[in-house]
């Protein structure tokens, strides 16, 4: 039997298995940074199947080797992420969240019992293939400064280093049994803009012996548009936007201060860095010259995610001859943000969407929503999925 048919019959196999355990995180869910009880059944998880996992990187982090022949020509990682959202779920389901205002509404449920089935077949098939395989059960990806880049100062691309890593995300835009890949800038960085803009406040009749910060503010938001419109480059792409405006006063009262938040993201770090002092300097010149102070902070988050371009088209490839051609698509960018673009910035990297939606059973929600929730059919196709794209990189020398 080839290697690809042992694969598509362990993967089925072993798929009722995939999907309690994603029921069973799905049920258990942890915010970011707390995934004790996640990490825990990881380790035992990889454990029953005859792993020995290294526990407590990144305090939650989760890592297993699998050495098939001649373990030391070529490593090639895999990466899951383990956390939860804030989020209270309104799906009514045996699985539903047992954590009141915590759910997998990203799909890390799926990833995380996914890379554990990934994990089971390669175990299975050690002998048949050459190199090695590292498993990467990361905590965080949803919350600064991002479970990959902790665990990446802590060594997790080192001993032994891994050639290239994958990572798949659950897409529920794209149908159950359909793959989607995209070569070099795929997804966006992320920084968060917090301003504080002072002025002088008092009776909104007598703005002669005021210092409006809301009108400074209003100036500022509609001015900093003006970055992105006349100084970057037209084919890069970027988004500057602002969700919180607070300017606690009344009809008749303009207050003392107005706060902003918002969200800049980019996929060039060069500009990133460039944009970024544009917006503070003109943040700062405007309010200063219209008589008020402005408090700009800028909260760094991740890089832009690149996938490499010959990886990228390798993975696709053998995702045709895996899945057929009519059931792999090219993916369009994505201004989100994903702390994978870490691994990306360092190591050659392969990001792809794996689907998930089923209109016909109603499973249409997108990601960060209540409703989220997937095609259970997905846990058969992507452990498979990944443990043929993992053995077919290792034979590439």
């Amino acid at each position: 039997m080839s290697i690809d048919l042992k694969i598509k019959r362990l993967a089925q196999e072993y798929a009722s298995e995939t999907i309690a355990n994603r029921r069973y995180l799905h049920t258990n869910p942890e915010l970011s940074f707390q995934e004790y009880n996640t990490a825990r059944f990881v380790a035992q998880k990889l454990k029953d199947i005859g792993l020995t996992p290294q526990e407590g990187i990144a305090d939650t982090g989760v890592v297993a080797i699998i050495e098939g022949k001649n373990p030391e020509s070529k490593v090639i990682g895999l990466r899951a992420d383990m956390d939860a959202l804030p989020i209270f779920e309104k799906n009514e389901v045996p699985y539903k969240s047992i954590n009141e205002g915590v759910m997998h509404a990203c799909g890390h449920d799926v990833h995380t019992s996914s890379l554990l089935g990934t994990a089971k077949i390669l175990h299975q098939l050690r002998e048949e293939f050459e190199g090695t395989v590292k498993l990467v059960f990361q905590p965080a990806e949803e919350k600064a400064p991002g479970g990959a880049s902790i665990m990446i100062k802590e060594g997790v691309l080192e001993n032994p280093a891994p050639a290239g890593m994958l990572g798949q995300h659950v897409a529920p835009n794209i149908p159950v049994g359909k793959i989607g890949f995209r070569e070099g800038m795929y997804m966006a960085s992320t920084d968060e803009l917090y301003m504080t803009i002072k002025g002088k406040g008092g009776h909104g009749a007598m703005p002669d012996q005021l210092i409006d910060p809301v009108l400074i503010a209003s100036h500022v938001i509609v001015s900093l548009q003006q970055i992105i419109s006349r100084n970057r480059k037209p084919a890069n792409p970027s988004v500057l936007s602002f969700g919180r405006f607070i300017a606690d006063g009344v009809t008749n009262v303009i207050p003392n201060e107005v706060t902003i938040q918002g969200t800049f993201r980019c996929m060039d770090e060069e500009w990133r860095e460039d944009g970024l002092r544009r917006m503070k300097k003109m943040a700062e010149g405007i309010t200063e010259a219209m008589g008020g102070v402005c408090d700009f902070e800028i909260v760094k988050g991740y890089p832009f995610l690149k996938n490499h371009p010959e990886l990228t088209r390798r993975m696709k490839n053998e995702a045709i001859e895996y899945m057929g051609r009519e059931n792999v698509i090219d993916l369009d960018l994505w201004m989100a943000g994903e702390d994978f673009a870490f691994y990306s910035q360092v190591v050659d990297s392969c990001f792809y969407r794996l689907g998930t939606r089923n209109e016909a059973r109603g499973i249409v929600s997108g990601v960060h929503t209540p409703t989220f929730d997937v095609d259970e059919t997905a846990l058969e196709i992507g452990p498979g999925l990944m443990s043929w794209l993992a053995i077919r990189e290792l034979a590439k020398q």
